[in-house]
């Protein structure tokens, strides 16, 4: 009888051993996926703006840690293709660019956006 019972401990143990370690390789694969997710959600934004002279007028620039990540000589959204007439106008956009970047919407213009901001175009 104990060769039985020895039997069905062995098995038991043996089958608890392999659960265990799919548990545990469950956990350390939920734990690098969460610790990945929250490395780059917490990415610190230091975004600054600066504008830009071009040939026919005025742009700007959005860095991030000293990276270009946007480059904007042209107004958006009309059919010309046109800079801003002044230095101010280009940076009221991009400030509100800016500020769109920084609440995580999309940095993209609207003409209603550009009518509110009094870009003349």
């Amino acid at each position: 009888m104990t060769t039985t019972t020895n039997h069905k401990s062995k098995f038991f143990r043996k089958k608890l051993r392999k659960n265990l370690s799919y548990i545990f390789n469950l956990f350390i694969i939920v734990f690098l996926i969460g610790l990945l997710i929250f490395i780059f959600c917490q990415k610190e934004k230091n975004l600054n703006i600066q504008s830009i002279k071009v040939n026919h007028g005025w742009g700007y620039a959005i860095t991030n840690n000293n990276r270009i990540i946007i480059k904007q000589t042209v107004i958006p959204v009309i059919s010309e293709y046109k800079s801003f007439q002044t230095e101010k106008e280009a940076m009221a956009v991009g400030q509100l660019v800016m500020k769109k970047l920084n609440t995580n919407k999309s940095p993209t213009i609207t003409k209603n956006e550009l009518i509110l901001l009094k870009i003349r175009h």
